[in-house]
């Protein structure tokens, strides 16, 4: 057979020898599905002999969107390839003359020769390969391990869900070796989970990822590195951006914050009145005695104030934006403080300390100083507030700093005059401490998980609010305070974009020495008020 008949092949045979490379625009794997040639071990002879028996097809893996995690081997995968390709050829018997009469009868037994199914599709079929697209589960659930918590399910169309050619981009250009090696992967939310073994440090590693995301894809989607809870160790998500967008709220948040702002100016006045807080509804005959708590209404929230203006300051700072603080209303103490949502993504775990801490610091120090101007200033009209000795139980720090300053002044059973300053700042601090517990999204459970994991912290958490709920027998702000965590603060926290690497231990100890000062300001003062156990000592 002259090497121009052999060129001419596919006119001979009549379309049955279909090689259509030329038409694919999708697929960069070409394989030789017959079985004789798998591997490329085959000679000379036996290809010759399997073009003229029809049975030689080229194969074009479209592109489809996988859902099964698969190997980052590249051996592995063209063996499965190799597997995956072979399909088997419609035989239907046709006699083919040219042969006959280049063969003779000698070959007459195989004048039946097999059809090739052509794997083209017409010029529409080749268009929507190109266009591949883009499906979505919707029935996959949200685990209670899920390594993204915190961002609701988004309720597809059927449209969105990243496609196996952009799978493989994100495989084998934007993860490597010297970041992210990936072994497999699983369809998640819409996104894609990918397991393997990070290499380096976890940030510069990030860091890498990201801008190869960016530079390959644009902005289309958003890159987590996290830690599996299942087994520990570190995933890569890679979801949509639509996935991500914030709810939208009913009610301006301007306009529900303000509202409640308003009943916390009321709260915080009605709690420097102690005539009207033993009967709320007198209020409405003796509205001018709300004025009489204005300097108490105005210390607690000049210390609130301080605690807020520093979270949105350092929150600038750290990049992380910061929702309008709806401030929780009180009779007991004048207000719980806010709730403030974080509205985009927290770089790392470092930042949301930083973010969480700095509003406990700032009150606590502004706190402070008013506690112990009030202990060593003078009432200013030489009278004060005269409370009972028991009172200062209530808080070990707070008992053990008026043991310290007013020494024999203080005893048991015994009545004393106090600066009304030492009050009001003693309910700044108590504010403070009780948004320091380290539970769900309060300032005291982001310092947690930034200092300590998702997992520890989820721990705490539950820790936290069964302790709450044993002390609310016998304190009605506990009560309350656990009540509110439990269903507006209870978490989970929403995933940062990397949350591996530690803080430096800097800012570790400055969240440990929030979450301490919260601890002592909530716990009661053991000790009874006496010389003699002053002495002891």
């Amino acid at each position: 057979m002259s090497l121009l008949a052999a060129m001419n092949l596919p006119a001979s045979f009549g379309g049955n020898f279909a090689v259509p490379l030329s038409q694919c625009n999708s697929c960069a794997h070409v394989r030789l599905s017959y079985p004789a040639i798998a591997y490329w071990k085959f000679s000379s002879r036996h290809l010759l002999s399997d073009v003229f028996r029809g049975n030689l097809k080229v194969v074009c893996r479209a592109s489809e969107a996988e859902t099964e995690p698969e190997s980052n081997n590249e051996e592995e995968r063209e063996l499965n390839g190799e597997k995956e390709g072979f399909v088997p050829s419609d035989s239907v018997n046709t006699n083919n003359p040219e042969l006959d009469s280049q063969n003779g009868d000698s070959q007459s037994a195989e004048s039946s020769i097999p059809e090739t199914k052509s794997l083209v599709n017409d010029a529409s079929d080749e268009k929507n390969e190109a266009q591949p697209k883009l499906e979505v589960v919707n029935d996959v659930p949200v685990a209670s391990g899920s390594p993204l918590p915190g961002v609701k399910r988004l309720e597809f169309d059927e449209s969105i869900r990243i496609p196996k050619e952009t799978i493989d981009i994100l495989k084998d250009q934007v993860f490597g070796f010297d970041t992210f090696f990936v072994t497999s992967q699983e369809p998640y939310e819409g996104g894609v989970l990918f397991k393997g073994n990070l290499r380096g440090q976890a940030a510069k590693s990030y860091e890498k990822i990201a801008r190869r995301l960016k530079d390959r894809l644009g902005d289309q989607f958003k890159v987590f590195l996290l830690i599996n809870p299942e087994d520990d160790k570190p995933v890569a998500v890679v979801v949509p951006r639509k996935a991500l967008q914030p709810d939208t709220a009913a009610v301006p948040e301007w306009f529900a914050a303000g509202a409640f702002g308003l009943v916390t100016i009321f709260t915080l006045l009605l709690r420097n009145v102690p005539a009207l807080q033993t009967n709320l509804l007198s209020v409405i005959d003796n509205v001018e005695l709300l004025k009489d708590g204005l300097s108490g209404a105005l210390v607690t929230a000049l210390i609130l104030g301080v605690h807020e203006i520093s979270h949105f300051l350092v929150a600038k700072e750290a990049g992380v934006k910061l929702g309008v603080p709806y401030f929780v209303p009180s009779w007991q103490i004048g207000s719980f403080g806010s709730i403030t949502r974080i509205l985009n993504i927290v770089p790392k775990r470092e930042d949301l300390l930083k973010v969480a801490a700095a509003g406990p610091v700032a009150g606590y120090s502004l706190g402070f100083v008013l506690l112990l101007l009030g202990f060593v200033l003078p009432p200013s009209d030489q009278l004060g507030i005269v409370v009972d000795s028991s009172v200062f139980h209530e808080s070990l720090l707070i008992g053990g700093i008026a043991k310290v300053l007013l020494g024999d002044v203080l005893k048991e059973g015994t009545p004393l005059s106090v600066n009304p300053l030492v009050i009001w700042a003693w309910a700044g601090l108590l504010i403070n401490a009780i948004n320091s517990i380290p539970a769900g999204e309060l300032d005291g459970g982001r310092i947690s998980f930034a200092i300590w994991g998702r997992k520890v912290s989820s721990r705490l958490t539950g820790v936290s609010i069964a302790l709450l709920g044993l002390s609310s027998l016998f304190s009605d702000v506990s009560f309350y305070w656990v009540v509110l965590i439990f269903f507006l603060q209870r978490g989970p926290i929403a995933p940062l974009s990397e949350e591996i690497s530690d803080p430096e231990d800097r800012y570790k100890a400055l969240g440990i020495g929030v979450l301490l000062i919260g601890l002592l300001v909530c716990l009661p003062y053991p000790f009874p008020f006496s010389s003699d156990v002053l002495n002891s000592f």
